[in-house]
């Protein structure tokens, strides 16, 4: 396995991990409280990280973190919440799959990455293939419920373009990126959740289980591999890797909770699924040509170099 193709497979691991959020989330924690949970996702996996790495920001590192968390953690959860409360599951979830064609659109304006017609072929049809997984007939539309998801997207994807455009200071690993921005998301959803959700709900040992299996597999160390890959991958890479989220959460949904997947629900999988695998292939290198030279060189160069022109020209006529 190539190096690419290792950051790849590890960066998928975190949208795979959180496909798995739907199911922990109704089978696992206390009904009705979405910020809550958001919180205990991230505040207690972000001061673990600090703590594990002893590293804190320094100088311009303290607002980047704060922007990034804001943007990666603290708007993105109570946004993508709210559509899903406003929302029917399946329109939440292709309202969300728009996130690619932000991050095209913005990868151009802040990284300098021009746009081709393979990636925005393949970030519209990631989308409509997350449709055919998750939409269902009749799915209800609310304005609000839509533009929070919109929303979500965009703050997600502006966290994924400003994280690979800001890099990392010099000396400091994903692990404690991924901990600054956990903890300043965390302390972002802390107050509107005791705000609008009051006191945290008496805690069972099944809500305590489930709290550490978002905490730390789901939160901390898929985060870890999120950020990992921003910096290794382009942006529109790892955004492809999105639609792994609602494919895995179908999949559960249907293994363990009995929900139906149909044909066309497979067939949705196998479009979005594609459009990922090629959002990960890259351009065909071109060769250079031999520049020509007028410099002198020594005969056993000369019949180095000779021998290098046979070689070729006995290549292309095969």
């Amino acid at each position: 396995m190539s190096s690419k193709a290792a950051v790849v497979a590890l960066t998928a691991l975190a949208p795979i991990s959180w496909g798995s959020t739907y199911f922990v989330t109704t089978e696992f924690l206390p009904p009705d409280r979405p910020l809550f949970t958001g919180l205990m996702r991230a505040l207690p996996a972000g001061l673990l990280l600090v703590g594990l790495t002893r590293m804190l920001p320094r100088g311009a590192w303290w607002w980047k973190s704060a922007v990034l968390g804001a943007l990666n953690i603290g708007a993105f959860f109570p946004l993508l919440f709210l559509a899903a409360y406003r929302l029917p599951g399946g329109v939440a979830a292709v309202v969300g799959s728009v996130g690619p064609l932000f991050v095209v659109g913005l990868a151009t304006l802040l990284l300098g990455e021009r746009p081709t017609a393979k990636s925005l072929l393949t970030a519209v049809a990631a989308a409509f293939g997350v449709s055919l997984v998750v939409l269902k007939a009749g799915a209800a539309f609310d304005l609000v419920g839509v533009a929070a998801g919109l929303l979500s997207a965009l703050s997600m994807s502006v966290g994924v373009v400003l994280t690979k455009r800001w890099g990392r200071p010099e000396g400091v690993g994903a692990l404690a990126l991924t901990g600054w921005q956990l903890t300043a998301g965390g302390l972002v959803i802390l107050p509107v959740a005791f705000l609008i959700e009051g006191a945290p709900p008496a805690l069972t040992g099944t809500h305590l289980a489930g709290y550490a299996y978002l905490a730390l597999g789901n939160t901390a160390i898929s985060y870890f591999l999120w950020f990992r890959g921003i910096g290794r991958l382009s942006a529109s890479s790892v955004t492809l890797l999105g639609p792994l989220s609602p494919i895995t959460a179908a999949i559960i949904g249907w293994a363990a909770l009995g929900q139906a997947l149909g044909p066309v629900q497979v067939l949705g999988m196998v479009i979005a699924f594609g459009a990922t695998l090629a959002g990960q292939l890259g351009p065909r290198a071109r060769r250079e040509p031999v520049p020509l030279t007028t410099e002198p060189f020594s005969s056993a160069e000369e019949n180095g170099r000779k021998d290098s022109m046979d070689l070729e020209v006995s290549g292309v006529r095969r």
